[in-house]
């Protein structure tokens, strides 16, 4: 499959035509168009990764995020681990997303949050962000790196507008022994999933212009969250299936059971730029 194949594939997966009108729908169930929300009330609806909102915090604490920081979300879906940052800590937060719907639906709950003065959104390709070099003292990526086959390039992209000594701090999916079970929240089928092993993925990120300060096996710690997820029943209304349709449900189910098998494995780790 040709690169411009593949963006295009992921750039359909997360297509969310009329995302922002069913948002707009599914919060007024919970109160008038003027009611701001906060980011904990929001957090089954906009944090789009394993563990969910406690995955966002605990790698935060990982990365020290600072409020005087300037942080860069990658792959920032709807915001909601953006949002999150900006209220906890004070600091600028700028995302970066594949899917222009995401990125409206991001402003758009940034408004409902009050929080559009230190958040902002861009879609762009984390393959050719849109900043000069230097630019930021943190970038967070969480599930985002099983879309992009260029892992090299990605990481250099992300070490490129990364100051000195600036801190990455990753939480993705990575490969475990056999192939995950499809379709999955990130990918309908193999043609636009690149999973690799939590080696290669540190391998790969140092060769790109880093050092490892922090390395974290996540996988126990997501089996007990699905486990958890599991046994209380469905999520809260409004939550992800706003976001990813009727199937969400069936992408999450098979997500767990590739944890559960060891099919694939949870990293969170932090870099520094050298």
């Amino acid at each position: 499959m040709e690169a411009a194949d593949i963006l295009e594939g992921v750039r359909d997966h997360y297509g969310a035509a009329g995302l922002t009108e069913r948002l707009k729908t599914a919060l007024a169930t919970l109160g008038p168009g003027d009611l701001q929300f906060t980011p904990d009330q929001l957090a089954f609806l906009d944090q789009f990764h394993t563990k969910g909102l406690l995955a966002t915090i605990e790698l935060a604490k990982l990365a020290g995020i600072a409020a005087d920081m300037s942080v860069l979300d990658v792959g920032s879906g709807i915001g909601g681990p953006a949002r999150f940052l900006a209220a906890a800590y004070g600091c600028q937060v700028t995302g970066v997303d594949l899917s222009r719907p995401f990125v409206e639906a991001a402003r758009y709950l940034s408004q409902r949050t009050g929080l559009s003065h230190l958040v902002s959104f861009e879609a762009a390709s984390a393959l050719e962000l849109p900043f000069d070099a230097g630019h930021f003292d943190a970038a967070l990526l969480q599930h985002v790196a099983m879309n992009i086959f260029a892992r090299a390039p990605l990481y250099r992209e992300v070490r490129r507008v990364l100051k000195p000594g600036g801190r990455f701090a990753i939480f993705d999916v990575v490969r475990g022994d056999g192939e995950p079970h499809y379709p999955l929240p990130w990918a309908r089928t193999p043609a636009t999933s690149f999973l690799l092993t939590a080696q290669a993925t540190g391998q790969t990120i140092e060769a790109a212009g880093f050092r490892t300060l922090a390395w974290q096996d996540d996988t126990e710690s997501a089996k007990a969250w699905f486990a958890q997820l599991r046994a209380s029943g469905p999520p809260p209304s409004p939550n992800l299936g706003v976001v990813m349709g009727p199937d969400f449900a069936q992408f999450t189910t098979n997500l767990a059971r590739s944890v559960m098998e060891g099919r694939v494995g949870l990293l969170a780790a932090v870099f520094e730029a050298t």
